[in-house]
């Protein structure tokens, strides 16, 4: 783990931790190449240019998984709070790991077109 994103990791309680725990392994699973960094002040990523960033907060996890990815499940989406790149997943809910996982293959198949 990158010492930074660990760094980030344990500035957060252990019941946070393992939700941000869920998204990097999640991730890691998918593209285990991919590089991790912070960016944005957020742990970020990196796969032929940034691919997901996602972030800790007091009531929600963060999900920025960039316009593109927004767009893809625009339908899915509705029923997060969400700004133009963001989604926010309630502390008070389980994540939505399948659509996560959807998202970030989205994502690495978008990469991918990059090369």
């Amino acid at each position: 783990m990158n010492p930074l994103v660990k760094a980030y990791f344990e500035g957060f309680d252990p019941e946070i931790q393992e939700r941000l725990h869920q998204i990097r392994n999640l991730v890691l699973a998918l593209v285990p190449d991919a590089d991790e960094d912070i960016k944005y002040g957020i742990p970020t990523f990196i796969y032929h240019g940034n691919l997901v960033h996602y972030a800790a907060f007091k009531r929600h996890i963060g999900f920025y998984p960039v316009p593109s990815g927004m767009e893809a499940f625009k339908e899915e989406l509705k029923a997060y709070k969400q700004g133009k790149g963001s989604l926010q997943f309630p502390l008070t809910q389980p994540l939505p790991l399948d659509l996560i996982d959807r998202i970030v293959r989205f994502r690495i198949a978008e990469s991918l077109t990059k090369i």
